[in-house]
């Protein structure tokens, strides 16, 4: 058997091939807990090789096995056809493999360039050389498309460019082997497409690239070939052309998949309970107006800097703003704020799960509870037990998949902390439920569960107002679409006209193709009553 070799004896000797990265047999074990079992993986170079499964199949752990941020249990790795070995990530890429997190791994209070160039710092003699890495930090930004300065605080940069800058990170240097994990889940439709083209170029360019995806659209446009995780196991490899989205989702789950979608409802004809007459919310929502009523769904669509976010935050007196009128079940909202707005029924499920939805290294119960103490503090002490009575039916009833009660809430996969946070915001027991991006970075089997949910919750009297960049999604679930371009509302769609083209069309012109104009007054505002 030929000798295992080390990265950089790999770096100085290793001569094209048709294979760049191999995995034989390779699996991983935590104690008693199998998490990747007996995986046989060829990556080839100017190929893209798309992973998907469902969240816990094993991608993510099969993506650090193959970039050494974690070592195998059992099997080996070869690149270029020769045994390697990797201590660490830093020697995976000094061999020229890179991992792109899902997760953003930037230092938020350093700016751009000094995270791109951080630990390999361009310098004249002593001094560390800025006028230089500005300067190669903004090529890497055009190439990703990003809209950040070299000279931007990332913790300051919204969530989508700091994706983007992570994403130019791993292409500051030349790469073999470029993992993608997730890498358009928080980003807007033209910032996808211009990813995309990275990728076909990186491709085109002899790299191989790994890309693990939900968005099965993106699969079906980008791969060569398809490989199917799940359970932990390897389930095959298909030419991508061989695979239609469907068939790609039934392998994901073992089964064919039913409807996607709940049924829709009758359209409901009872008052609004919730009513928001001419709110503007500093630095970009102007005079905006709408309604929704028990039993609705109603969708709020745009591109990536219409508003969205920035209206639901404004309401819930996150974000300085000001309205005529806010009626919240009956009661007029003078004083907005968070608490205000839950004691009045309005929830609401932040996009960042991660960064302000959840406390990731606390357990699941006080993750459950948080907002929610009277219910479990009747006295001075919390009741610990009544906690934990509290988190076995919200496991069961939602399908939390955990292996102990006691597990921290960052340990969960994406779609089982999703259920957390929606099982978290139901205990305040609203009526009003906001949900931003319900179903970012989740499989499609977690995917059609956040669905039913949410169809439970509107047939049982309460309203949902659900945020989406998904196009699919706004069609599959509201009974109304509001569409947001500059800080208004263009358009408001229902029926028929609910469909990806009029979403897209009033997006990015602001009209509403085949289906007249919003009519607005003078001030701008517009009024939308339900």
């Amino acid at each position: 058997m030929n000798a295992v070799l080390s990265p950089q004896s790999l770096a100085r000797t290793a001569g094209p091939a048709a294979s760049a990265l191999q995995a034989e047999g390779l699996g991983k074990t935590y104690g008693q807990i199998t998490v990747l079992s007996d995986v046989a993986l060829d990556v080839r170079a100017g190929e893209v090789h798309a992973i998907i499964g469902e969240n816990g199949a094993g991608k993510s752990t099969l993506m650090k096995l193959l970039s050494g941020h974690v070592a195998p249990t059992e099997g080996r790795l070869l690149m270029d056809g020769k045994p390697i070995e990797f201590r660490n990530a830093v020697e995976a890429e000094g061999a020229g493999i890179v991992l792109v997190h899902q997760e953003i791994l930037l230092a938020a209070d350093l700016t751009v360039a000094e995270n791109l160039f951080l630990g390999r710092e361009i310098g004249r003699g002593l001094m560390v050389d800025d006028r230089s890495m500005n300067r190669r930090t903004a090529e890497l930004l055009a190439r990703v498309g990003s809209t950040a300065r070299p000279r931007d605080c990332v913790g300051e940069l919204p969530l989508a460019q700091r994706q983007l800058v992570q994403i130019a990170r791993a292409l500051l240097d030349d790469r073999k082997v470029v993992i993608l994990d997730e890498p358009t889940a928080v980003l807007a439709n033209d910032e996808v497409a211009a990813l995309l083209d990275i990728v076909r170029m990186l491709r085109d360019h002899g790299v191989a690239v790994l890309y693990i995806s939900h968005r099965l659209d993106e699969v079906q446009a980008l791969a060569d070939r398809i490989t199917v995780l799940r359970d932990g196991r390897m389930i095959g490899t298909w030419p991508a052309a061989s695979l239609g989205q469907r068939e790609m989702a039934e392998l994901m789950v073992g089964r064919e998949l039913d409807m996607l979608y709940p049924h829709k409802r009758p359209t409901t004809t009872e008052a609004p309970i919730l009513s928001v007459t001419d709110l503007s919310v500093d630095h970009g929502v102007q005079k905006v107006s709408f309604a929704v009523s028990p039993g609705e769904v109603l969708g709020i669509g745009g591109m990536i800097g219409a508003g969205r976010t920035e209206l639901i935050e404004g309401l819930m007196g996150l974000r300085p703003s000001q309205a005529r009128s806010v009626v919240l079940n009956g009661k007029d909202i003078k004083h907005r704020s968070v608490r205000t707005m839950m004691e009045g029924g309005l929830v609401y499920l932040t996009e960042d799960r991660k960064g302000k939805g959840l406390l990731l290294e606390e357990k699941l119960g006080p993750n459950l509870t948080l907002q929610a103490l009277d219910a479990v503090n009747p006295g001075v002490v919390l009741d610990r037990r009544e906690e934990q009575s509290r988190l076995q039916r919200v496991v069961a009833d939602y399908d939390i998949r955990v292996r102990s009660l006691r597990l921290e809430a960052g340990k969960l996969s994406g779609g089982n902390q999703q259920k957390l946070l929606l099982a978290k915001v139901m205990l305040a027991d609203p009526s009003v439920i906001i949900i931003d991006e319900p179903t970012r970075g989740i499989d499609i089997g977690n995917k059609s569960q956040i669905y039913d949910f949410i169809d439970a919750m509107v047939r049982e009297g309460k309203a949902c107002i659900v945020i989406s960049s998904e196009m699919s999604e706004l069609v599959g679930l509201a009974d109304r679409v509001l569409v947001m371009r500059a800080g208004r509302i263009v358009a408001e769609l229902r029926g028929n006209e609910i469909n990806e083209e009029n979403v897209v069309f009033a997006a990015t012109t602001g009209g509403r193709e085949g289906v007249g104009e919003d009519e607005h007054d003078d001030s701008g505002s517009n009024s939308l009553t339900g």
